[in-house]
């Protein structure tokens, strides 16, 4: 169970669903809001300020991943928790979702027993994270504030693009990024780069750590993925 209870959106267009999820959370102490539609949950998410929302991919007006995209480009959404909602249950789905900002997806059917605790897992990452800048991944640690890596508890020295590259991908596991996005994050819009440096940055950070924490998904980008 969630240490203190959150505020949460679903978004789906099954009447069903809405009530079961909506439910299952509120016997936990959520406080839920419902939307039918994608237009619906952009103008609730709005008004409502949720922690965590939970998208429908196949949804009428606007689907999951065009609200997603909405949401992610205003200011106050850029650190919700989105969840995708999906019976498309193939990987090139998941990884679509992921590249447009999620944070995490549920397989349909639902279990209400593994959704709740699917949201109640991403509350209390998002509250360690809070509680310490230090992002812990076991036997990685990545601390921003002395701009340090320790892999089984030794240091690693990196150079300071290759921890901001590191750092920006692990803020998000699992999420996939563009190579724009990276590049205008960590290099910014206005510096001009190879199209390789990713790709090198990427290898000498590999070698350092002597990890594969860094994954290339093939014609998207990156993720973060121990």
């Amino acid at each position: 169970m969630a240490e203190e209870g959150k505020k949460i959106l679903i978004a789906d267009d099954e009447p069903d669903i809405l009530e079961i999820i909506k439910f299952n959370l509120q016997l936990h102490d959520h406080e839920v809001e419902t939307a039918k539609d994608g237009d619906q949950a952009i103008e609730i998410a709005k008004k409502f300020k949720p922690d965590l929302i939970i998208l429908d991919i196949m949804m009428p007006k606007k689907n999951g991943i065009e609200v997603c995209k909405i949401l992610r480009s205003l200011p106050e959404f850029q650190d919700t928790i989105i969840v995708f909602l999906t019976a498309l249950n193939d990987e090139l789905s998941h990884v679509k979702g992921l590249e447009f900002g999620a944070d995490d997806y549920l397989n349909k059917p639902i279990s209400p027993k593994v959704m709740v605790s699917k949201v109640n897992s991403l509350f209390r990452r998002l509250n360690k994270q809070e509680q310490s800048r230090i992002l812990d991944f076991g036997d990685l640690k990545i601390d921003p504030d002395q701009y340090v890596v320790y892999f089984k508890g030794q240091s690693i020295s990196l150079a300071k693009k290759e921890f901001d590259l590191l750092h920006f991908l692990a803020t998000k596991p699992g999420r996939v990024f563009l190579r724009n996005e990276i590049l205008n994050e960590i290099w910014g819009s206005e510096v001009i780069v190879g199209d390789r440096t990713i790709d090198v940055h990427i290898r000498k950070i590999r070698q350092k750590l002597g990890i594969e924490c860094i994954k290339t998904v093939k014609g998207v980008g990156y993720k973060f993925d121990l």
